[in-house]
């Protein structure tokens, strides 16, 4: 089945409408016909060629919600007319360790939304900017948000994942003090979630002008962290700290905020390498630095029905298909509050 999309040719070109060829659903297949799209930052990095190893034609996006059109024979779990949501898997071995504890996000084998093997044309998998994608019923989520919430529905497919994840890992929750650096598509996420989870959040910034902002999202504190004093005034406190700047920085400065076995874990994935961090930092305290990558389906389920609970969405600005590349570039800047959402009717016109 051809379908309209919108993707690149090359890292060093634009994005621009396009055709692509979807497969026709097999026995445990669900068809999606693709409302919104959210805009992550991977989806930037995987397209200009920032990862190594992009496959062209690109078609990114991993942050899908729509409604069923069509199930295939063995599908028993879904039915047309489904509100359901696709994130950053679509296939996986299904049998190692990983995929037997749901925890495909860290099979060795996990097919991405796009730039993933697959036998379909062409070669490769493409994503979400599209009008209908055909996933492994395995693969699909339920969304039990309302239909008007949909759109800020779709950036918790990563964005909400991401930070959920390590947040329920490291068993966040009430008494605990929690920080989140970066107040972006992921680090808005997180401060909402965390609140959410009952901890003291505090929200961790560059920019004195996010600090009234962040507030509203759910933080019980900010910190200005170029701020050496208001850094200071936290010293040995934290019990946890997520962190989802996704540029080179110097963690130093972070590690010296967590008590004893506290743990710091890395959600952002920079282009380039942070600068090594003093060993020192960790061996004095036991502290810990961890990383998480998205999380497996069964969470992400937990994670949509948490947030459909306590009311939570992402914060979006809604675009055209066609203003993806003027969007990218104030993604760049820091210039969105906190994540775009492409409407894919807006591939039709």
């Amino acid at each position: 089945m051809t379908v309209k999309a919108y993707g690149a040719h090359a890292g060093d070109q634009p994005l621009e409408a396009m055709e692509i060829i979807r497969r026709a659903p097999g026995a445990h297949d669900v068809q999606i016909d693709i409302a919104y799209c959210g805009v992550c930052h991977s989806d930037l990095h995987q397209v200009r060629s920032e990862w190594a190893g992009t496959l062209y034609p690109c078609v990114p996006g991993h942050e899908i919600v729509g409604r069923v059109s069509t199930v295939g024979a063995d599908v028993s779990g879904f039915k047309a007319g489904d509100l359901v949501g696709v994130g950053c898997i679509v296939d996986s071995c299904q049998h190692c360790e990983d995929c037997n504890e749901g925890l495909e996000n860290y099979c060795d084998h996990m097919v991405g939304t796009y730039n993933g093997p697959t036998p379909d044309a062409p070669g490769h998998t493409l994503g979400g900017y599209s009008r209908q994608i055909v996933v492994h019923e395995r693969y699909v989520l339920r969304i039990r948000h309302s239909e008007a919430q949909l759109a800020a529905v779709a950036p918790l497919l990563c964005a909400g994942i991401t930070t959920y994840s390590p947040l329920r890992h490291w068993k966040v929750g009430p008494g605990h003090k929690v920080g989140v650096v970066g107040i972006g598509g992921l680090g808005h996420m997180g401060i909402k979630l965390a609140h959410a989870m009952g901890a003291h959040v505090v929200a961790f910034t560059t920019s004195e002008s996010k600090r009234e902002a962040a507030l509203a999202l759910g933080a019980n504190d900010v910190v200005v962290s170029r701020n050496a004093d208001e850094m200071a005034a936290h010293a040995k406190s934290f019990d946890f700290i997520l962190n989802t700047v996704a540029a080179p920085h110097d963690l130093n400065a972070f590690f010296a905020l967590l008590k004893r076995d506290g743990t710091m874990t890395l959600v952002g994935a920079p282009a380039t390498p942070h600068p090594s961090p003093q060993v020192f930092s960790l061996i004095m305290k036991r502290r810990s630095l961890a990383g998480s990558l998205i999380g497996g389906i069964p969470e992400t389920q937990e994670m949509l029905d948490f947030c459909a609970e306590h009311g939570i969405v992402a914060d979006i600005e809604m675009i055209r298909a066609d203003e993806i590349n003027e969007a990218y570039e104030r993604m760049l800047k820091g210039d969105v509050k906190y994540r775009f959402v492409i409407d894919n009717a807006s591939l039709a016109a």
